[in-house]
């Protein structure tokens, strides 16, 4: 998994949200790291409808803060799946790391 698809999959794990709140949630979770352009976003967006791991949701804010042409997403049971997945993934090898990078005790 990419990690702008795993930044999507993860914005999306809280709540729904439209393109741009995605964009500003994966910005805020890798401190910057990672900014994705409209294209880049809204091509991720197409592809992870695509393969099911997300679906337009037809949760609404209040009128008063909507924007009728936003279309807002949500994690699918296949979505949240692969982000579980891939999460324990990365623990893993994080933990590896980890135990490789200690220092070896002199014998």
């Amino acid at each position: 998994m990419t990690p702008a698809t795993y930044h999507i999959l993860l914005a999306l794990a809280g709540k729904d949200r439209h393109g741009y709140l995605i964009r500003k949630a994966v910005e805020q979770q890798t401190g910057g790291a990672l900014r994705l352009g409209p294209g880049t976003l809204y091509a991720a967006i197409r592809r992870l409808e695509d393969q099911g791991l997300i679906e337009e949701s037809p949760w609404r804010p209040e009128a008063d803060l909507d924007d009728q042409r936003r279309r807002y997403y949500r994690l699918t049971n296949t979505g949240r799946a692969a982000l579980r997945t891939e999460t324990v993934r990365m623990r893993d090898t994080v933990t590896f790391a980890l135990k490789q990078l200690k220092p070896k005790l002199a014998r």
